[in-house]
């Protein structure tokens, strides 16, 4: 199964590490992937074990389904595709109780101005600066959806990220949710490669003759490599590189952080558990300073399960703490549904990307002034025998499968 000379050597069997191997495969070149633990996928894992039901830990949905490069493999499996954008009731939570017809349309209208007033602002073609500082400020709704747009979906607040990549990386529909998750059409996408599991690389010799990767498994030399370790191990020195990384290249690495999306999941059977349909989805308004609200996703698929989503400083905070984590999003429950509902709830399991040496946090974005750094941490190395790939890498599509997967394609094309 594994190649004594390949031509090529992958770190990592996520998205952009399968995405690599499948392309490779497709030009006749050889290449084994060596993989630090005991599963694929990476950041997309879907499992059933801990709920008796599909739960994906990490990336849920396929943004921009109509240019989102696994929506056809997914369709060339036969697995079925749903666009949760239209099954989805948006629900909105405020003052207490549940938002009016009115009260949510005053919402929306705030959401469109909030991304007319960043893409204005990104389109002027100055210096880089936060993107909190395009957004409008003083509104009623402004600070629920600054903190909708930073911290529930880029996993980091907007003073956090930088104005122009956050413009740059925005996506939209439609979302498609898959029955096993994406987590489960990435495993399937890895069925039949050259992956070897727990096989952590612990330091890569790279250089124009080509390169050596070691670690417990021993060593494996190959002709080129693409590595696709997550920018929050790269920048916690998880791999050696001999040499060091030029200087651009572990600038554009620190440059590119991970922010945090925690997800806590609950079993949703019991009668009193909270009303919200299948396919439903509710925010909580920001209440005040400091106020960091949850966000819930309801009975995808009518499964009797129950997702709260806590992201940016406010899941920093609580990382190593399932525990803690749990108890938070009971507390949230409590607020939002009642406390009869939130007690309800039965057995939960919390994601825990920031504590895992594999991952260290969720998906990237760029600080402040780094609108320039996907590109560079992109940018082929020693004639093209040291290669990075990943959702970091890609200037459209960061953060998603849809951008490692683009990625780890690139990768592939470009070794020599």
């Amino acid at each position: 199964m594994f190649p004594s000379d390949p031509d090529v050597l992958i770190v990592g069997a996520g998205c952009a590490g399968i995405a690599a191997a499948r392309e490779l495969a497709m030009r006749g070149r050889t290449c084994i992937v060596l993989e630090g633990g005991p599963r694929v996928g990476g950041r997309a894992f879907a499992e059933s074990a801990s709920l008796g039901l599909p739960f994906d830990h990490g990336a849920s949905w396929l943004h921009q389904a109509g240019e989102n490069p696994l929506t056809p493999l997914a369709r060339a499996l036969g697995l079925d595709l749903l666009d949760h954008d239209a099954l989805r009731d948006r629900r909105l939570f405020a003052h207490g109780r549940m938002a009016t017809a009115a009260e949510r349309q005053a919402f929306a209208a705030a959401e469109d101005a909030f991304w007319m007033a960043v893409e204005t602002a990104a389109r002027d073609g100055g210096t880089d600066r936060p993107a909190a500082s395009a957004a409008p400020r003083g509104g009623p709704w402004d600070a629920t959806v600054a903190h909708w747009e930073g911290s529930q979906i880029c996993a980091a607040e907007l003073a956090r990220m930088s104005l122009h990549d956050f413009a740059a990386t925005a996506l939209d529909g439609p979302n498609l949710i898959l029955r096993y998750g994406v987590g489960g059409l990435v495993a399937r996408l890895a069925e039949g490669l050259p992956i070897r599991l727990g096989a952590r690389v612990d330091r890569l010799r790279w250089g124009p003759r080509g390169v050596v990767a070691q670690g417990t498994f021993g060593a494996v030399a190959a002709r080129a490599a693409i590595v696709t370790a997550s920018t929050g191990v790269l920048a916690a020195g998880g791999i050696a590189f001999d040499p060091p990384l030029p200087g651009p290249t572990a600038a554009a690495i620190h440059a590119l952080p991970l922010g945090l999306l925690t997800k806590v999941a609950f079993r949703a059977d019991h009668p009193d558990a909270p009303g919200l349909p299948p396919f439903a989805s509710l925010r909580r308004a920001v209440a005040g300073d400091g106020d960091r609200p949850m966000s819930w996703i309801s009975r995808l698929f009518g499964d009797p399960l129950m997702v709260a989503f806590c992201g940016g400083a406010r899941a920093w905070e609580m990382a190593g703490d399932a525990a803690l984590a749990e108890a938070e999003a009971r507390a949230e429950a409590a607020l939002v549904f009642g406390s009869r509902a939130a007690a309800a709830l039965g057995r939960a399991t919390v994601t825990r990307w920031a504590e895992d040496p594999l991952f260290r946090g969720a998906y990237s974005h760029a600080v402040p002034g780094a609108q320039g750094a996907r590109r560079v941490l992109a940018a082929p190395l020693a004639d093209g025998r040291l290669h990075f790939a990943g959702e970091a890498c890609h200037p459209r599509f960061a953060a998603t499968v849809a951008g490692a997967w683009l990625s780890g394609v690139e990768a592939a094309r470009g070794v020599p």
